[in-house]
C-alpha cells in the first residue's frame, strides 16, 4: 500500500495527503511554546521540556531555536537520537533497570552527554556500582519523589530517602538531586485545587532535598512538573527546574482539567469519510484506534470526548460531534449524548480533523508530522518523529 513516505514527489497540500494523517499546526504549537517558557522565566526556573509527546528534533528546535538546552526524555532511544542533534543535557525520567542503566552509561561514554537517571530504592542504587565498573562511567542520578500518591518515588519523610541517596555515593555514583511529578494533577478540574496542588508539590520536593542538604548531600538540583501544575504554580522558591511536555501540543484531557482551550490544541488527525450510517446517526472514517490510539482519557472527566472531538477540514470544531466508537481502522463519529444537535452532513470523501485526548498518545501512532498552519490548505514540512524504547 502507498504511504507519504513512499511518494515520489512531495506532498504540498493537506488535500494530497493519504489518510490517516497527523497534522501539527505550527502557530499553535509556537504558542503553546512561548507560554510556558514565558512562565517559567516569570517563576524563575530553568525550563526543562519533556519531549517524550513531540519526539522530534524539529519540535525541539521551536523549543530551543538558538541553541540546544536542558530536556527530559521517557527512553533511552530518545536520548541516543537527541544526542545525535547536539543534545547533552537531559534528564531521564523512568525508573531505571540494569539494562537501561547500562545503556544509559554507554551512552554517556560515547559523548559527552550528561544523562541523569531516576531512581528511588537501595537495590537501583547498589546497581550503579556494576554500571560504573562496566563503563568507566559515573552515573548522575536524581531520587524520584512521591508528591500525591500517584505512581513511584519516595515520600519525603521516609527514611529511605537518606538510605537510598547513601548507597548512591556508595556506589561511587553522583547524586545530582531530587524529581517529582505531580500525576493526580491529571484529575483537577478548578484554579483552586491546580494551585493547591501545584504547592503540594513544591513543598514536597523542597523538603525532601532539604532533609538530604541535612544529612549531608549537596542536591543541586530540585525538579518538579506536570503540565497542569506547571501552568497553575503561584510560585516556585526552592525549586531549580520545571518540567512538562503535553503543553506543546495540549489535548482534550488538558482542556477537561482547564489548562487550555480547545482553539490551543496544536495536533489532529486528518480522516477521511468512507462511510455514511443516517439510520444509526453515524458517519465512518478511515481512522480508527491505530490512528487515535485507544486512549479514553476524558472517560472520567465532566465530558466524555469518546475517542476524539471531530473538526471540519479547516480545523473549526463541529459543535457535538466525537469518535464514539473505534475499531483498528475504522472511527465512526456521532452526535454526543444528550448534545441536542444533529449530525452534519459529511459525505463520503468529506475530510475531517480528529482532536486529541491525550496528545502523547495520538502522536505515538505515527512517524511523522505534516506540518500546517491554521486553515491553510498548504504543508508547510514534514518532521520526522522517534519511535521506539
Amino acid at each position: 500500500m502507498a504511504t507519504n513516505a513512499e511518494s515520489l514527489k512531495p506532498v504540498q497540500k493537506i488535500d494530497d495527503l493519504v489518510t490517516p494523517a497527523l497534522l501539527l499546526d505550527r502557530a499553535k504549537l509556537d504558542r503553546n511554546i512561548t507560554r510556558l517558557a514565558d512562565r517559567a522565566r516569570k517563576l524563575g526556573v530553568v525550563l526543562r521540556p519533556h519531549m517524550k509527546t513531540a519526539k522530534s528534533i524539529d519540535v525541539a528546535q521551536r523549543v530551543f531555536p538558538t541553541e540546544p538546552g536542558p530536556i527530559t526524555v521517557s527512553t533511552i532511544a530518545e536520548a541516543e537520537y537527541f544526542a545525535r542533534h547536539g543534545y547533552r543535557d537531559m534528564t531521564y525520567a523512568v525508573g531505571l533497570s540494569p539494562a537501561s542503566a547500562l545503556r544509559a552509561a554507554e551512552l554517556c561514554r560515547r559523548t559527552s552527554v550528561d544523562l541523569k537517571l531516576l531512581l528511588d530504592t537501595v537495590e537501583q542504587a547498589d546497581a550503579l556500582a556494576g554500571v560504573r565498573k562496566a563503563t568507566g562511567v559515573i552515573p548522575s542520578v536524581l531520587i524520584e519523589l512521591d508528591c500525591d500518591d500517584h505512581r513511584g518515588g519516595l515520600k519525603p519523610d521516609d527514611p529511605r530517602l537518606i538510605e537510598v541517596a547513601d548507597r548512591v555515593v556508595a556506589a561511587g555514583a553522583k547524586l545530582a538531586g531530587v524529581l517529582a511529578h505531580a500525576g493526580e494533577s491529571y484529575g483537577l478540574s478548578t484554579s483552586d485545587a491546580l494551585v493547591e496542588a501545584a504547592e503540594n508539590e513544591r513543598s514536597a520536593t523542597v523538603r525532601a532535598a532539604e532533609i538530604l542538604r541535612d544529612h549531608g548531600h549537596a542536591c543541586p538540583i530540585v525538579s518538579l512538573g506536570s503540565t497542569p501544575t506547571a501552568h497553575f504554580a503561584a510560585n516556585l522558591d526552592g525549586v531549580t527546574e520545571l518540567r512538562a511536555g503535553v503543553y506543546m501540543f495540549f489535548d482534550l484531557v488538558q482542556h477537561g482539567v482547564g489548562v487550555c482551550t480547545v482553539d490551543d490544541l496544536a495536533i489532529s488527525v486528518l480522516a477521511t469519510v468512507i462511510g455514511v450510517k443516517p439510520e444509526k446517526g453515524w458517519v465512518l472514517v478511515d481512522a480508527g484506534w491505530m490512528a487515535l490510539s485507544r486512549d479514553r482519557g476524558t472517560a472520567n472527566q465532566k465530558i466524555d470526548q469518546g475517542y476524539g472531538v471531530v473538526c471540519d477540514a479547516k480545523g473549526r470544531v463541529l459543535e457535538g460531534v466525537i469518535v464514539s466508537q473505534a475499531s483498528q481502522e475504522h472511527g465512526i463519529l456521532a452526535m454526543r449524548p444528550g448534545s441536542g444537535r444533529r449530525m452534519p452532513e459529511l459525505p463520503v470523501g468529506a475530510r475531517v480533523r480528529i482532536l486529541p485526548n491525550h496528545a502523547c498518545a495520538m502522536a505515538g501512532q505515527h512517524d511523522f508530522y505534516s506540518v500546517v498552519n491554521g486553515a491553510s490548505p498548504e504543508i508547510e514540512a514534514r518532521w520526522e518523529r522517534i519511535r521506539g524504547w
